[in-house]
């Protein structure tokens, strides 16, 4: 029997890559008036819905997509959150 999860992906750079969109929003925000913002990242958020035999089945699948597409494993790290949804499938 296999199982539906859902999961919630978040992809941000490395810290010693420069992130010039998060500078740019770090520097927009202060213009607006917001003095105590600094260390501004930017980073994609993915969710997706898969099936998959097991838990440790769906996990390893999620770190192979963020390995091959997802992230680029060079500058990026990534983390994801994985639920189980009620719904099994035959």
């Amino acid at each position: 029997m296999s199982h539906k999860y859902k999961s919630q992906i978040y992809v941000t750079l490395r810290p010693s890559v420069l992130d010039p969109a998060g500078v740019a929003v770090e520097s927009g925000l202060k213009q607006l008036g917001y003095k105590g913002v600094e260390g501004v990242r930017i980073g994609k958020y993915i969710e997706l819905t898969l099936t998959a035999a097991n838990e440790a089945e769906a996990k390893q699948q999620l770190d192979q997509m963020c390995d091959r597409l997802l992230a680029n494993p060079v500058i990026e790290n990534y983390c994801f959150e994985l639920t189980e949804l009620t719904v099994s499938v035959e």
